[in-house]
């Protein structure tokens, strides 16, 4: 009788779309695909070495989701002319699943809450954050264009299977924390290459307790730690959340005991408070209160990383009642055209508008420097964003500082970096948002 290799989850699901009973990492694979995605950026070249390649129809027209929110709505002629590119080949292709203004939303905010990426898949899109999908327990993660082309004709990719390295999260959170505190520690203390190429795996007492729009944060910055993905292994918060939205089967993979980690990095959640990530790097992280007193010219609450309904009802939480400060600008930016529904029917616009906020509808807009919020020589944004490079969201003489909604809020009142402690009383009930809706 042939011993089973015990595997890890993401062992487990590439090993089961190869066709074969285990695989180790460094073994290269050719993966059934159960998800391909493109944006307004990646797609139109994926588009045209499509055609090069000469296939006349994608490989399944409901796998494949085209979602234009770089630049959309567009906000100039070559922006609209790559959103022509899109709309044109969906309709060509009949694609089930193309959004666009009206029911459009963020990629990686708008794939989940449609059900189209599920526990056990693997998804590819031509876009780094495609990571955020291991929050299903799914194995997902970002290509180049080319290989989304490929994907499209053919419904398969090779892939090399990643080492996978365990973070375990001891204890429970402390008041403001959230999955984005969690994660910028992590790069934090492991860099932004300290998992390069390899699965980031999170488990532990801290993150059972996880809602999903925790989770879904922390795994698409497993990009900014070199990550290849970053995955959960589904519970029941993952369970009522994809049994709400799932329009196929899915199954679901747990790592096994014995399975091998190139790392296991364990950490004591108690300990951790509410971070930033000041410039230019994602890992160049301090506790809020270390930071000292920074003043900023904007702040920015969106973004495929904290754009959720949870997020913005933290934010609403802090700024009720209060305005934020002059010197500074904030916009507000949901995440889907379902989020907005859902914010505006929750009066959080009215929280919002009321404290001196400007609302975009959906778009990645500010968080690469394209627009609504793009910044001039000198000032300094703090987003809820995942990336502050230099000259990232505008001037190469800008700053950028990385935080969650929480933080980002209460900076917002204050005119300078802050503890949400400053604004609110501490411990205040409605602190962090439990459960998945």
């Amino acid at each position: 009788m042939t011993k089973t290799i015990p595997m890890t989850i993401t062992e487990k699901i590439l090993a089961a779309h190869a066709g074969k009973k285990s695989v180790s990492p460094g073994d290269i694979v050719d993966a059934r695909i159960d998800m391909a995605l493109g944006n307004d950026i990646t797609a139109p070249l994926a588009i045209e070495a499509f055609r090069e390649i000469g296939v006349k129809k994608v490989f399944n027209r409901e796998r494949v989701a085209l979602v234009p929110d770089h630049f959309a709505p567009a906000k100039d002629i070559l922006s609209a002319e790559q959103c022509k590119v899109l709309r044109e080949f969906a309709q060509e292709q009949r694609l089930t699943n193309y959004f666009e203004i009206g029911e459009m939303g963020i990629e990686h905010a708008l794939l989940p809450d449609k059900g189209l990426v599920l526990p056990g898949d693997v998804v590819i899109g031509a876009d780094s954050h495609t990571c955020t999908y291991g929050a299903v327990g799914a194995f997902s993660t970002g290509v180049g264009s080319t290989d989304l082309a490929a994907v499209m004709a053919t419904g398969k990719l090779w892939l090399k299977v990643p080492e996978s390295m365990k973070f375990v999260f001891h204890g429970k959170l402390n008041p403001w924390v959230s999955g984005k505190d969690l994660i910028l520690y992590t790069i934090g203390q492991i860099g932004v290459d300290g998992a390069l190429y390899r699965a980031m795996e999170f488990c532990g007492q801290a993150i059972r307790t996880l809602p999903m729009a925790d989770r879904f944060t922390m795994a698409n910055m497993a990009i900014e730690a070199g990550g290849k993905s970053g995955i959960f292994e589904p519970d029941e918060i993952t369970l009522r959340y994809v049994k709400a939205r799932a329009k196929r089967r899915y199954r679901l993979y747990r790592s096994d005991e014995e399975a091998h980690y190139a790392e296991v990095l364990e950490f004591n959640a108690s300990k951790i408070n509410p971070q930033v990530a000041l410039p230019h790097l994602p890992s160049n992280v301090k506790d809020v209160k270390e930071v000292g007193k920074i003043e900023i010219d904007q702040v920015v609450i969106g973004s495929c990383t904290n754009g959720r309904i949870d997020d913005l009802r933290v934010a609403a939480r802090i700024l009720k009642g209060k305005r934020i400060a002059s010197s500074l600008r904030l916009i507000v930016i949901p995440a889907t055209q379902e989020i907005y529904r859902q914010a505006l029917k929750e009066g959080l616009f009215e929280t919002f508008l009321s404290a001196g906020a400007v609302i975009s509808p959906p778009t990645c807009g500010p968080c690469l420097g394209g627009y609504m919020g793009v910044l001039a020589e000198g000032e300094r944004s703090l987003a809820t964003t995942n990336r502050n490079f230099r000259g990232r969201m505008g001037h190469a003489r800008s700053e950028v500082f990385l935080s969650s909604p929480a933080v980002a809020a209460a900076s917002a009142v204050k005119g300078r970096i802050c503890h949400p402690d400053e604004v609110i009383r501490k411990g205040a009930k409605g602190s962090r948002v439990q459960g998945a809706k």
